[in-house]
């Protein structure tokens, strides 16, 4: 135990000490500026796409935070990727040597980046395709989500309930983009065999007319009220339908419910109750 210790003691004692407090300073101060020039650079690329968004049909809106927030990845792997190069030969790693040894291609393989090089091509065919983009809610991979971030390796999705999906570029095979195009609502209302249907027609379109007029910033088309489509244990059913901007299909939907429960209840209209099938099928 005491020869271990002295030779412990011994490597000690040839270790440049001096020199090594000054790579050590030397790295610090590296560090220092290479977060200054991230910041500096964010900062330059924020102030650059903002100028572009307020220029009317320059860019649309969307692929303008697209674009910001790739050229931040591809700034905050540059900046990275110097840092790392710097700091090994500071430490006397020749990386050139490395790299001319073995070649980019056998290094990345080495490193087991096979997948990396996937996810990067893939991310620049979504860009180049505009498959999607910032602020477009999506559906890939068995998630759904806003688009919050498409990165050079991964693409950040936050879904309704908060919470964040963070997707590798390599794993989008089958996209589904909510938000391009006009979006169909379709609300079914159900009501008692009893009520007779050219009635409940006129109902619904007075109530679709109502919702044309105080949603028409958000409804492209309709609502159109389909008439009767299904005929059921409980009841016959109704279908109305919309288009609808981006998104916004819920909530018209919603507000066509409202409208049809407030006008049925003051029409008196006989909500549908469970009858025999036979009797179902002599309505």
């Amino acid at each position: 135990m005491y020869a271990l210790w002295r030779t412990f003691l011994s490597q000690l004692d040839r270790i440049n000490w001096p020199d090594l407090a000054a790579r050590g300073l030397k790295i610090i101060l590296f560090l220092i500026l290479a977060a200054a020039a991230m910041r500096l650079g964010d900062a330059a690329i924020n102030r650059f796409f903002s100028r572009q968004r307020d220029q009317s049909g320059v860019l649309n809106g969307r692929r303008v935070q697209t674009m910001r927030t790739l050229l931040r990845s591809v700034l905050r792997y540059t900046i990275c990727f110097i840092v790392l190069v710097t700091v090994l030969n500071m430490f006397g790693v020749k990386v050139e040597a490395i790299l001319a040894g073995a070649g980019v291609v056998g290094l990345a393989v080495g490193f087991g980046a096979q997948n990396l090089v996937r996810d990067v091509i893939t991310g620049f065919f979504i860009l180049l395709e505009d498959q999607f983009a910032v602020g477009d809610y999506i559906t890939t991979s068995g998630v759904s989500g806003t688009v919050e971030e498409i990165g050079l390796r991964i693409t950040r999705l936050r879904d309704f309930g908060g919470e964040l999906h963070i997707v590798p570029n390599s794993q989008i095979k089958l996209v589904t983009n909510h938000t391009r195009g006009s979006m169909q609502s379709q609300v079914d209302i159900k009501v008692a065999y009893e009520e007779d249907p050219e009635r409940i027609m006129l109902l619904l379109e007075e109530a679709a007319r109502d919702v044309a007029a105080d949603m028409a910033d958000v409804i492209t088309s309709g609502p159109e009220v389909l008439g009767l489509v299904g005929m059921g244990a409980e009841g016959i059913t109704f279908r109305v339908v919309a288009m609808t901007r981006p998104l916004q299909q819920w909530r018209v939907e919603r507000e066509i419910r409202r409208r049809v429960k407030e006008l049925f209840d003051k029409e008196g209209v006989r909500a549908p109750q469970p009858v025999p099938v036979g009797a179902a099928g002599r309505n």
